[in-house]
């Protein structure tokens, strides 16, 4: 009860004012500290000279020791919580900045705005902040799929997996899936550096996210209108995607909305070619981003419910 009592307070704050800019000034952020850290083995333990057995090894060392650093200073702070309503409410001060669900919100209805002003240009500059592929690369059409795609993992990854562990095993719980989450954003990656050193976070975080991205998708089929048909795209397209996970909120999504995504995309200079996730529906728009997000904000409502019944029955 005091785990999802927190959360729900943590939600709430989230939801009200996010992380403000003048707090993210003067102290930065846990996941920023957590990327300090993360950096700071990066540098002594991937470098070009071991082979890639060592950074094999090396990376392992690091999602331990980062995982380990975590999960030993938020249990301390959870140990010297005091008991009751009391403790309940500074947990769930300090799981706010460890939920993305504002910022998720902002960042894409960001690039629906201005795919609805016309300005191709600011589309494409809004869209480049939460994704990787090359937005100059990328039309309307790519620049809407970008944005849905980017909301439905994120729902999942931001906000939907760090409520499951935080629920699960409180503020320790929050922060380990925060810490794995952030290790294979940064160092998860399949390229030259990276192949080897971070494949041990780029596992770990498709464990930890097997649960929550299902959830997810689950909670968008029921939040939309069209249940049954999300749910049927859902099952059948989520295992074709590249991701174990990421193909299930995205497959509900695009079956809720009726469009298409994935497909081709640019990294780069390199072109990924990708199924499409509910091929042969059409490429969203503008109008479509902003029908995802009124999804996404039923989905977040949904959410605090199912935390305050959680709570009550606690």
């Amino acid at each position: 009860m005091m785990f999802a009592g927190a959360m729900i307070l943590a939600l709430i704050l989230d939801g009200a004012i996010g992380w403000p800019d003048r707090l993210y000034q003067k102290i930065g952020h846990p996941v920023t500290w957590i990327g300090r850290v993360i950096a700071g083995f990066d540098r002594r333990l991937n470098a070009p000279r071991f082979s890639d057995t060592e950074r094999l090894l090396f990376g392992a060392v690091t999602v331990t020791c980062v995982v380990f650093i975590v999960g030993a200073v938020t249990s301390v702070i959870l140990y010297l919580l005091p008991d009751g309503s009391g403790g309940m409410v500074l947990m769930g001060v300090l799981m706010w900045p460890l939920i993305a669900m504002r910022s998720l919100h902002e960042h894409v209805a960001a690039v629906a705005d201005a795919l609805s002003a016309g300005t191709l240009a600011e589309a494409r500059a809004a869209v480049s902040k939460i994704v990787g592929r090359d937005p100059d690369q990328l039309g309307a059409a790519g620049i809407s799929r970008a944005a849905l795609e980017t909301l439905a993992e994120n729902t999942s990854d931001g906000v939907v997996a760090p409520v499951f562990w935080g629920v699960c095993f409180g503020l320790p719980g929050l922060a380990i899936y925060k810490a794995i989450n952030t290790l294979d954003s940064m160092i998860g990656h399949r390229n030259a550096r990276y192949e080897q050193f971070g494949k041990v976070a780029a596992r770990l975080d498709d464990f930890v996210n097997l649960i929550p991205a299902r959830l997810t998708g689950l909670l968008f089929a029921c939040m939309t209108l069209h249940a049954a048909g999300s749910l049927k795209i859902m099952w059948r397209d989520a295992g074709q995607h590249r991701s174990p996970n990421a193909g299930w909120p995205e497959a509900a999504m695009a079956g809720a909305l009726g469009v298409r995504l994935s497909g081709p995309r640019v990294y780069g200079d390199r072109r990924v070619e990708e199924p499409w996730v509910n091929t042969g529906a059409p490429d969203p728009s503008a109008t479509d981003i902003r029908r995802g997000l009124e999804l996404y904000r039923r989905t977040m409502l949904f959410c605090l419910v199912l935390l305050i019944v959680l709570a009550a029955v606690g």
